[in-house]
């Protein structure tokens, strides 16, 4: 990412951006897919540092898995990133009818349990195509707000803006967001939180083992009362995706362990990830606070 105090490779940065935003554009979903593909593979290549990140992450999670597949895997998830920037780099292109066809739903039954209007968390990550799922809620009358960081450079933090906008997501700058994040709720949107980051606030079981978290999804669910729902949106082909809904945590508001309801959404995501698993952002560094603690069980 282009630093904040190096005004030529923010430049670049820019350049880069703009063009490779134009590329897409120019193509339909299995060309811009290719692209993003191809792309992916370089960085595969070229990225050693994540290549190696990712690699290991993925050897911690399935200890018995062949060398084979872990090699496998992790490529395929450079290639799966590389096609979601080619999705995204289109958003601008892509109406609402479109994402409501090339969209099935797991779990509508439990999203149609709550009216329109009606204040939700949805705990996500950064699996399969968390954009796609901000334009999915867009289409289906659902307006959503996300806490993400901002760009280094600004004028590259407009670019995405823009493009997240023209999906109708508004995005909420992490390093401001508690303020904004309860006036999202209050105006009955959709709240999306992106938890699976490392942090260090409590540390829970993720692949059998104990990962550095964020206490804040579960927090604000017992502040607000606002139902935690996990969702997610995975890559099922060229051009399509699933939304997977899964049953709220702590549906009645009960608990009084933030721990307990943060392993529960920690467990969620694992699930979801062990369908996909080439589809989650397995170069984080998400065990991090663990390892430099001591730990992890290897």
């Amino acid at each position: 990412m282009a630093s904040k105090r190096n005004p030529t490779l923010n430049a670049v940065a820019r350049t880069l951006f703009d063009g490779t935003q134009r590329a897409f554009e120019r193509r339909d979903e299995a060309g811009a897919e290719r692209l993003g593909a191809r792309i992916g593979g370089l960085v595969y290549r070229l990225d050693r540092k994540h290549r190696e990140r990712t690699v290991a992450n993925l050897t911690l999670a399935y200890p018995e898995a062949p060398s084979a597949w872990i090699d496998e895997t992790a490529q395929g998830v450079f290639l799966h990133f590389g096609r979601v920037l080619g999705d995204f780099m289109r958003s601008k292109v892509r109406s609402l009818d479109e994402v409501l066809a090339t969209t099935e739903v797991e779990g509508r039954d439990i999203i149609e349990r709550y009216p329109a209007g009606t204040a939700i968390i949805a705990a996500t990550a950064h699996m399969g195509n968390w954009e796609r799922f901000g334009h999915w809620c867009t289409a289906i009358g659902r307006p959503i707000s996300v806490v993400a960081r901002d760009a280094d450079d600004g004028d590259i933090q407009d670019r995405v803006g823009a493009l997240r906008a023209a999906t109708g997501l508004e995005v909420l700058s992490r390093g401001n967001a508690a303020r904004a994040s309860l006036r999202a709720l209050k105006d009955g949107k959709v709240l999306g939180l992106l938890p699976d980051q490392n942090g260090d606030e409590c540390f829970v079981p993720f692949f059998g083992q104990p990962a550095g978290s964020t206490l804040g999804p579960a927090i604000l669910h017992k502040r607000t009362g606002a139902p935690l729902i996990p969702a997610f949106c995975v890559r099922e082909g060229v051009g399509r995706y699933r939304v997977i809904v899964l049953e709220p945590i702590d549906p009645d508001n009960r608990s009084d362990d933030p721990v307990a309801v943060t392993a529960a959404v920690a467990a969620s995501l694992e699930g979801v990830i062990r369908r996909y698993p080439e589809q989650w952002l397995w170069m984080h560094d998400r065990w991090k606070s663990a390892r430099q603690r001591g730990m992890l069980n290897v």
